[in-house]
Order: C-alpha cells, then structure tokens, then sequence
C-alpha cells in the first residue's frame, strides 16, 4: 500500500495516461491535448491497468479523472482504430467474452472502451470527473461514468454517433438512460445534439459549472472531501446507489454491506468523534 504521506508518479504503460498517488487522492491524467485526449486501443489498456492499481490500493479514497490541456476532456476513442465490422466501442476487451452473437453484432465480447466506461462507474472508491474542456464521442460516456462531473463554463458536449452509423453499445445506453433520462438520452444520442456547458448544467450531465480560475480549487475541495470520509461506508453506499439505478437491487446484499459498516472501527471512531467534538479519523476498517 501506499502511505499517506508519500507523493509518487507510478510509471504508465504509455504516457498519454498517467496516475498520481498523493495521499488518499489518485489521479489520472488523459495526456495527448494534440489529439483532444483520444483514446488509442494501447491507452485503454494502460487506463485499465492504472484502475486496478487504484483499486487495490487499500489507502486510496477519491479518484479525480482529468485532461491536460484546456481545449478538450476526452474526445472518445481513436477513431482511425476503428473498422467498419469491427465494435462500435472500439478495441477488444479482455473481459466479457461470450458465447454466440452478442448485442454488439460480432463473437458477443464487450470490448476496450465499454469495459473502461464499465470499470470507471463500479471502482471501489468514489470518482470525480474533473473536465478540464469539451467532451467529444465516447469521451462523454467516460465523464458520465463517474460519480461526480465539474465542468468549465464555455465547455461543449456531442456524441456523433449517429452520424457515423454507429449503435451505441448497451452500458453506454444505460448510462446516459439512467442519468439523464430517455429524453435526454435521445437528444445526445439521435439527434447528435451539441450542448453547450449551461444546458449541460441544466440538464444534470454536471453536477457544478465553474469560472477556470476556480477549477482546480474546485475539484480539490469536492477530493479533499471524499478523502476525509468514512471509506467503508462511501464504498458500500457507492455499489449500493449503483445496484438501484441498474434495477439490480438486492436487500440482502445491501444489507450485509450495513452489517460491515455497524462492525466496523470506524463507526465506532466516527461516534467517539462527535462525543469528542472532534475530527475523526477514519481507517477504513
């Protein structure tokens, strides 16, 4: 695990994806402002393995998912990777394997830029999309799977896929259905609707719309927050929330994540500290 106290650079698979660790906050960066932050099949793959460092990196308690530059958060995938036949989301996963014809028109897989969409909205700790400019294609699903969404006033939203001929794949349908509405999810998605950040605002695709100068103050609020928090709780209520909006819900498992929090130490320090008047400490166990 990683201490608290140490700042480190873990080395990335290529550097158009890269990951900090600063105490209880990890970030990824999207580092390829040339190309708008696209994502190549090779990004996607190192994304995915930054997200399991993260996950398993058991002090870790805030995600904050960014882009360098200041035009553009994520374009989506590298469409010069994409054939026609191929999947629609770019890239073939490793996980999701099927058998027989799957929704997707080929061998049934999900494939890169779904189970990077997919793995994003289920990490164990809670995430802040932190978009740093416009979001373009796929780059829109990637901010809508993660828990929170800052944006900076001037920003854009647009999703070509039906331009292109695309059929959006199932997880990105959900996303946008479940948390923007079928209405919503319409304009994206059939009309290729371009939004500007005040619609986007308006129509809770952000959470918060901000100046630029007050981004980054922003963004580090919203992690120091989180990171203060009691883990064991934000992770549990986190699937939970996550198991109801995908009508997946099961008393029985939520349930047993209540029982994990009222066992827990950091029940008993979260009450000790409020007889105490004072700050907890939480340790995630």
């Amino acid at each position: 695990m990683t201490p608290l106290s140490i700042r480190v650079r873990l080395p990335a698979m290529t550097e158009h994806i890269l990951l900090t660790i600063d105490g209880p906050r990890a970030t990824i960066i999207l580092n390829n402002p040339a190309v708008h932050n696209r994502l190549a099949p090779a990004d996607i793959q190192a994304f995915i393995a930054h997200l399991d460092t993260v996950e398993a990196t058991g002090d870790l308690r805030v995600l904050v998912l960014t882009g360098a530059g200041e035009k553009t958060f994520c374009a989506g995938f590298d469409l010069g990777s994409l054939k026609p036949g191929g999947a629609a989301s770019g890239g073939e996963g490793g996980d999701g394997a099927g058998k027989g014809r799957g929704e997707d028109g080929g061998a049934g897989r999900r494939y890169g830029f779904e189970v990077l969409c997919d793995r994003l909205e289920a990490l164990r700790v809670p995430t802040i999309g932190a978009l740093n400019g416009s979001v373009y294609g796929g780059g829109t699903d990637l901010a809508l799977a993660c828990d929170f969404r800052v944006g900076i006033r001037g920003m854009r939203a647009f999703l070509p896929a039906g331009r292109l001929g695309l059929h959006y794949y199932p997880s990105g349908l959900r996303r946008f259905t479940e948390r923007l509405g079928p209405g919503v999810a319409k304009r994206f998605l059939l009309l290729a609707e371009e939004f500007d950040s005040a619609e986007l605002l308006r129509i809770g695709y952000l959470d918060w719309l901000v100046d630029r100068v007050d981004f980054a103050t922003r963004v580090d609020g919203l992690a120091a927050t989180l990171g203060g928090l009691a883990p064991l709780s934000l992770s549990g209520m986190k699937a939970s929330i996550n198991d109801i909006a995908h009508s997946s819900f099961d008393e029985a498992t939520i349930r047993a994540r209540i029982r994990v929090c009222a066992q827990s130490e950091d029940l008993a320090e979260g009450i000790a500290a409020v007889a105490d008047k004072r700050k907890p400490v939480f340790r995630g166990r």
